[in-house]
């Protein structure tokens, strides 16, 4: 391999990290904001399952 060849490989390897980074990046944020959906969720239904509670004892 010459020394143009391994520049070129080096190149698009670097490329490649870069890639993955942004991706793995951008899959965290949409994590982040999935676990925040679910968080909401949750304490919506633990919110009405107390009202529903109540309301069977008032």
């Amino acid at each position: 391999m010459t020394e143009r060849e391994q520049a070129l490989a080096d190149d698009k390897m670097r490329a490649e990290i870069a890639r993955i980074i942004a991706e793995t990046a951008k899959l965290n944020k949409e994590t982040r904001w999935y676990e925040l959906v679910i968080f909401a969720g949750g304490a919506s239904a633990l919110t009405l399952a107390i009202v529903a509670v109540t309301k069977l004892f008032l």
